[in-house]
């Protein structure tokens, strides 16, 4: 039985956030910029040490992959604690995790044999924590605001990603030549301590406590969240708590799962195999160096960051579900034409670099609804479960992705390729066909979640379950 409290209402008709709901969403905001710019600064760091250390293309592979990995697991683990245990406790223990890791690459070793795999190591133990944050922020910001704004905030939040690229490549510029590679990461442990810090002072989640019988405490949430003296906030609930259930449960909303695993594998193999190859195919197609595929580099993350706040407000406006279809099916078609592109120009531009613009617009846009989404989808007691196994079945995509790519055109070296121009077009086209599978996963399994409530959403799925069958889909909000 799905439960209902006055004070949950209270949430959901507000038309302003509080001051307290801004610095939550700041807090979360901070929180996946500090996760993204460690992610991207491992890559300079392994160009740096490949010489002193010989690194072989093995070796990197290993360095670079392995805070994929450990996201992976992250996701799945942490995810599934934050339904039993709460979102901010979890959340706090994925902080702690991922600025310990990130303390001890400070000690790298010097040495060719040991500094490998201590970077490898703990870069791991970064993934954890980085995907379980991931994981648990979206949901636990998504609960805290009202349900009309809730695809604008959450994907507003993931606008954060190129941020913290662009951050990390600052940084790198300007720090490295001065204090070394190592104080970066103090820097980075730093940035999370003070995150960690800014957290404690937001409380668990009023749906969380509710769903658990913790209704007093639940009320202090809603106080906190809405500014207002706690005794004021109804405490009247109907319906009763309810167990943890089993992580299983996942597979009883086939519909749920189909939808998000697919457009997550979708999406994040098209992202991380693009993402990583870019410049590389920059260089092969325009024919320039490494510096200059770098400089285009800058406009197609700039683009990326206006296609996250464009899809942000574009996913309140006309629904997840068909923003989430315009940017998978948009990103798979203009992949393929930014393939055909080759040397031909708009007048003075390369013809390339503007698709490659347009292609990043929609598909990193995508990430600002896909990654809510993925939460919306599950009733309310599986869904830091659902998010956090429908990321974890993405990560794979951060392997499969540069491989996959690396044998369509014929590379030995997944991350400095020498990609061969006859089999630039396939590889575009390789590219596309995850995205459409992502397509093809909203299509036909994604309901609309635009203007419901956290509440009408899980009654929707419990219905469906128990009757057995599938309910016909309601016209969007």
């Amino acid at each position: 039985m799905t439960m209902h409290a006055q004070m949950i209402d209270l949430l959901d008709q507000q038309t302003r956030l509080t001051r307290n709901q801004h610095k939550l969403v700041a807090a979360a905001t901070f929180g996946l910029i500090l996760e993204f710019l460690d992610f991207f600064l491992i890559g300079f760091i392994v160009a740096i040490v490949s010489g002193p250390w010989e690194l072989t293309a093995q070796g990197g592979a290993y360095i670079l992959m392995s805070s994929g990995l450990g996201a992976i697991v992250g996701g799945f683990v942490f995810g599934r604690l934050a339904d039993v245990l709460g979102r901010r406790k979890i959340f706090l223990t994925t902080i702690t995790v991922f600025t310990l890791g990130t303390l001890a690459l400070i000690w790298t070793p010097d040495s060719p044999s040991a500094g490998p795999w201590y970077l490898g190591i703990f870069r791991f133990i970064i993934g954890l924590g980085a995907g379980g944050l991931y994981v648990v922020d979206l949901p636990l910001v998504q609960e805290f605001v009202p349900s009309n704004k809730r695809g604008l905030i959450s994907g507003l939040v993931t606008a954060a990603v190129p941020i913290g690229i662009i951050l990390g490549s600052i940084l790198v510029k300007t720090l490295v030549p001065v204090i070394g590679w190592r104080a970066l990461f103090l820097i980075c442990a730093g940035l999370s301590v003070f995150v960690l810090l800014i957290r404690t002072w937001i409380p668990e989640s009023p749906r969380w406590l509710l769903r658990n019988g913790r209704t007093e405490e639940a009320a202090r949430a809603v106080g906190w969240a809405l500014e207002r003296d706690p005794a004021t906030i109804p405490t009247q609930v109907t319906g009763t708590a309810e167990p943890a259930v089993p992580f299983r449960a996942i597979f009883k909303y086939p519909r749920s799962l189909i939808a998000s695993w697919g457009a997550n594998i979708g999406v994040q193999t098209g992202y991380y195999g693009l993402s990583l190859w870019s410049p590389a195919l920059i260089a092969a197609i325009l024919v320039v160096d490494a510096p200059t595929a770098a400089y285009y580099m800058i406009f197609v993350s700039c683009a990326a960051l206006v296609g996250r706040i464009l899809v942000s407000f574009l996913s309140e406006r006309i629904g997840r579900r068909k923003t989430g279809l315009l940017c998978t099916f948009g990103a798979a078609t203009t992949i393929i034409l930014t393939g055909l592109t080759g040397h031909a120009m708009i007048g003075a531009v390369s013809a390339f670099i503007v698709m490659l613009m347009i292609s990043n617009l929609l598909h990193e846009g995508g990430f600002a609804t896909i990654g809510p989404y993925s939460a919306e989808v599950w009733p309310a007691d599986l869904r830091t479960t659902g998010m956090g196994s429908a990321y974890g079945i993405g990560g794979i995509g951060k392997v499969i992705g540069p491989l996959g790519l690396a044998w369509v055109i014929g590379s030995t070296n997944i991350f400095a390729p020498a990609p061969n121009p006859s089999a630039l077009t396939p590889a575009f086209i390789y590219f596309a066909a995850w995205y459409f599978l992502a397509g093809l996963a909203i299509l036909f399994f994604g309901d609309e979640t635009k203007n419901r409530t956290i509440e009408e959403v899980d009654a929707r799925l419990r219905n469906r379950e128990t009757a057995g069958a599938e309910a016909p889909r309601t016209k969007p909000a």
